[in-house]
C-alpha cells in the first residue's frame, strides 16, 4: 500500500503547482484579451499599460513572497509578514508625511523615504518583542499595533491635508496600473540584488530553523544572521510600497501556499515563495480587472489582496506556538503594593471630577486662554460636557476591556485595539454609508451588528481550542485584518463615504451630540458593573487553566463571558473615539504601577484612570492646535506609543 500511494503524494506538489501556473496564465490572459480598446492607441496600450502592470505584479508578488519568506524564517513565526509587522503601513506612513510636509524629499525618490519608514517600523516590532523571545504571538500583536497607529496618522494627515494626501492613499491601496516599464526595471533589478544576497546568507538561514542553542554550537552569529535577512525583508517591502502602495498578505500567503504544497527546506522556500507570490498576486490583479466594468478595477489590487489575510490568519492559528504564555510579571501581580488603596481610588476619582471641571472651563478661542465661567459657562456646558461625558465614558469602557484581555491571556500587549471588534463596527459603519444611512441611531446600529458580526466568527475559532488565551488573541487579529481589508477597499473609492470612514478612523469627537453621550455613558454602567461580580474569575484565570479548574472555575464558561463583555466594551468605544487609543492598553499598566494588588482595586483604578486619559486626551486635543483640532482617538495613541515601547523595555524576561 505504501509503495502504491508513494509516488502519489509525491506527484501532488508538482500537480498542485502546475494547476496554480496555469489558473495564472489563463487568468492573465483573459484581462489581455477583455482590456478596452481604444483606436489607434491598442498597440500603445498593450506594451506601455497592459504589459507593465502585468510584469510589476509578478515582479512585486515575487518580492513580497521572498520577503515574508525571510521574515518568517528568522521569527520562527508562520504569520510574520510584512503587514502583520507593520512594515507596509509604516513605509506608506514615511510617504504621506513626506508629501504633505517635506515634499523636497521626493526628489530623492520614493524608494529612500519608504525605506526608511518601513526600516523604522520594523525596529519598534522587534524592539516590542526582544525582551520576550520573540514569541510569535507579541511580535505580531506589536506589528499590528504599530500598523494601526500609522494607519491613524496617515487618516490625519489626510484629513489636515485633503485631496492632495487623498491621492496618495488611494494610490496606496496597491493600484497596480502602469505607464511604462519603470516600475517593471525597479522592481526586478530590486528582486534579483535580494536574490543574490539571499544566496549568499542561505547556510545561515537553515541553521535558523534549529534553535538559538543549536544554531550557536554550530557556530551561526544570530544577531548578525537575523539583522542581514530583515534588511533584504524589509528592502524588498519598502520597494514594492515605494513603487506601487500596500500589497497586503502576499507575504503570509505565498510561504504557506508553498508549504503546503511540499515544501520543506530554507533552500527550496527561497525559490518556492517567490514563485507563489508571483502567481498569487498576478491571479489576484487579473480577477480585480475582469470583475470591474469600463476599463476600472473592482478596487485596488492591495485592497482586494488584503481579503486574503483574515481567513489566512485564521487557517494558520494551529501553526503558532506562543512561549511564556501564563504568570508574566506584568500581569500577574503588582510591582508594589498599597497598605490603604481605598485612598489612593478616592483620590483617582477627585482627580477625574477635578479634570472634568478644568475641561469644561479652561479653553482658547481668538483672543487667547479663557477660563468660562457664569453665562459663558452655561452656554458652553451642553457642547462641552457632552464630549467630557462621551470621552470618560469610552476610556472607562476601553479599560475595562483591556484590563480583561490582559488578565485572560497574560500577555501585556493585550489590548482591545487588537481585538478585531472595533474594526467590525467600521465594517457595519461602511456598509451603511454606502447604502446611505447616516443617523446615531441607524450608525450605531450598523457597528454594533458588524461588531456582533466580528465577535461571533472569532469565538467560533476560539472555541476550538476551549477559548484558549494565544488562539482568541489571534483570532481577534485575524477578524481584524479581514475588516482593515474592507475598510480599506472602501477608503480607496474616495468619496463622502470615505472621508466619514476617514474621520472615524482618526477617533475625532466632534460628531458627539446628546444621543452618543447618552449612549455611552448608559453602556458603561450596564457592560462595567457585572464584572465587579466577576472578579474571582478574574484572579484565577491567569493562574493557568489546570489552576483554574482545580479552584471550581468553569474554565470555558468564564473565558466566554469575558470575551463578550471584552468584546461589546470595545465595540461600544470605538462608537465614540474610534478604532484606536491604546487607553486599553495603559490603564491597567498603571493600576498595577500605582500599587493595587487585588483585582477588584485594580478594576476599579484601571476604570479612572481609562477615564481620566481620555477627558485629558480629549481637552489637549482641543487646544494644542488651536484652531484645529487634533482627533482624540489619535492623541491619545500618539501617547501611548512611546509608553508602549517604555512598558515593554522596562519588564519582561531579558532574551539574548
Amino acid at each position: 500500500m505504501r509503495r502504491g500511494t508513494r509516488p502519489v503524494a509525491d506527484r501532488l506538489p508538482r500537480f498542485l503547482w502546475a494547476v496554480a501556473t496555469l489558473a495564472a496564465l489563463l487568468a492573465l490572459a483573459a484581462t489581455l484579451a477583455t482590456r478596452p480598446r481604444i483606436p489607434g492607441l491598442e498597440q500603445l496600450m498593450l506594451w506601455q499599460v497592459a504589459l507593465p502592470r502585468a510584469a510589476v505584479a509578478l515582479l512585486a508578488g515575487a518580492a513580497l513572497g521572498l520577503s515574508g519568506a525571510l521574515f518568517q524564517r528568522v521569527l520562527r513565526n508562520p504569520i510574520a509578514d510584512p503587514s502583520t509587522l507593520g512594515i507596509a503601513a509604516g513605509a506608506q506612513l514615511a510617504l504621506t508625511v513626506a508629501l504633505a510636509y517635506a515634499p523636497g524629499l521626493m526628489v530623492l525618490g520614493r524608494e529612500p523615504v519608504a525605506l526608511a519608514g518601513g526600516a523604522a517600523a520594523a525596529a519598534l516590532v522587534l524592539a516590542l518583542g526582544w525582551r520576550r523571545g520573540l514569541d510569535p504571538v507579541t511580535v505580531v500583536l506589536s506589528g499590528m499595533m504599530i500598523a494601526l497607529i500609522a494607519g491613524a496618522l496617515s487618516a490625519t494627515l489626510i484629513l489636515a491635508k485633503g485631496d492632495y494626501v487623498l491621492s496618495l492613499f488611494i494610490w496606496g491601496a496597491g493600484a497596480l496600473d502602469q505607464q511604462d516599464w519603470t516600475g517593471a526595471r525597479v522592481l526586478g533589478v530590486r528582486l534579483l540584488l535580494a536574490f543574490a544576497a539571499t544566496a549568499v546568507i542561505l547556510r545561515p538561514l537553515a541553521l535558523l530553523g534549529l534553535d538559538d542553542t543549536g544554531a550557536r554550537s554550530l557556530g551561526l552569529g544570530l544577531t548578525g544572521a537575523r539583522l542581514t535577512a530583515m534588511a533584504i525583508a524589509v528592502w524588498l517591502a519598502a520597494s514594492v510600497t515605494a513603487e506601487v502602495g500596500v500589497i497586503a498578505f502576499i507575504g503570509l500567503a505565498a510561504p504557506a501556499l508553498a508549504r503546503f504544497a511540499g515544501v520543506r527546506t530554507a533552500r527550496q522556500m527561497m525559490v518556492a515563495a517567490p514563485f507563489a507570490g508571483a502567481l498569487l498576486l498576478s491571479l489576484a490583479d487579473s480577477l480585480v480587472q475582469l470583475a470591474g466594468h469600463g476599463g476600472r478595477d473592482l478596487a485596488p489590487t492591495g485592497a482586494a489582496t488584503a481579503l486574503l489575510g483574515g481567513p489566512l490568519l485564521l487557517a494558520l492559528l494551529s501553526k503558532v506556538h506562543a512561549v511564556d504564555r501564563l504568570r508574566h510579571p506584568a500581569v500577574a501581580a503588582a510591582l508594589r503594593r498599597l497598605r490603604r488603596p481605598a485612598v489612593l481610588l478616592a483620590v483617582l476619582a477627585a482627580g477625574v471630577l477635578a479634570l472634568g471641571l478644568v475641561a469644561l472651563c479652561v479653553g482658547r478661542s481668538a483672543e487667547g486662554w479663557h477660563a468660562a465661567t457664569g453665562a459663558l459657562f452655561m452656554e458652553l456646558l451642553p457642547l462641552r460636557g457632552q464630549r467630557l461625558v462621551a470621552a470618560g465614558s469610552a476610556g472607562a469602557m476601553l479599560a475595562a476591556s483591556g484590563f480583561i484581555l490582559q488578565r485572560m491571556t497574560g500577555n501585556p500587549m493585550a489590548s482591545p485595539e487588537v481585538l478585531g471588534v472595533s474594526a467590525g463596527g467600521g465594517v457595519g459603519l461602511a456598509v451603511l454609508l454606502l447604502t446611505g444611512g447616516a443617523s446615531a441611531p441607524l450608525l450605531l446600529a450598523g457597528m454594533g451588528g458588524g461588531s456582533l458580526a466580528v465577535l461571533a466568527l472569532m469565538l467560533l475559532v476560539a472555541a476550538r481550542s476551549g477559548f484558549g488565551p494565544e488562539r482568541l488573541l489571534l483570532a481577534g487579529i485575524a477578524c481584524g485584518a479581514l475588516c482593515m481589508a474592507i475598510i480599506s477597499a472602501v477608503l480607496a473609492s474616495g468619496g463622502m463615504s470615505a472621508y466619514l470612514l476617514l474621520v472615524w478612523m482618526s477617533g475625532s469627537t466632534n460628531r458627539v451630540g446628546p444621543i452618543e453621550a447618552i449612549i455611552a455613558l448608559g453602556a458603561t454602567l450596564l457592560l462595567v458593573a457585572p464584572l465587579f461580580a466577576l472578579t474571582r474569575w478574574l484572579t484565577v484565570l491567569p493562574l493557568g487553566e489546570e489552576a483554574s479548574r482545580g479552584m471550581g472555575v468553569p474554565v470555558r464558561r468564564a473565558r466566554l463571558a469575558l470575551a463578550v463583555l471584552a468584546a461589546l466594551l470595545a465595540a461600544m468605544a470605538s462608537f465614540v473615539v474610534g478604532p484606536l487609543s491604546l487607553i486599553g492598553l495603559m490603564a491597567p499598566h498603571l493600576a498595577r504601577l500605582l500599587g493595587f494588588s487585588r483585582v477588584r482595586d485594580q478594576l476599579a483604578a484601571a476604570l479612572l484612570l481609562g477615564g481620566t486619559l481620555l477627558i485629558a486626551a480629549d481637552w489637549l486635543a482641543r487646544l494644542i492646535a488651536f484652531p484645529y483640532q487634533v482627533p482624540t482617538g489619535l492623541f491619545a495613541a500618539l501617547i501611548g506609543a512611546p509608553y508602549l515601547i517604555w512598558l515593554v523595555n522596562r519588564t519582561g524576561p531579558r532574551h539574548a
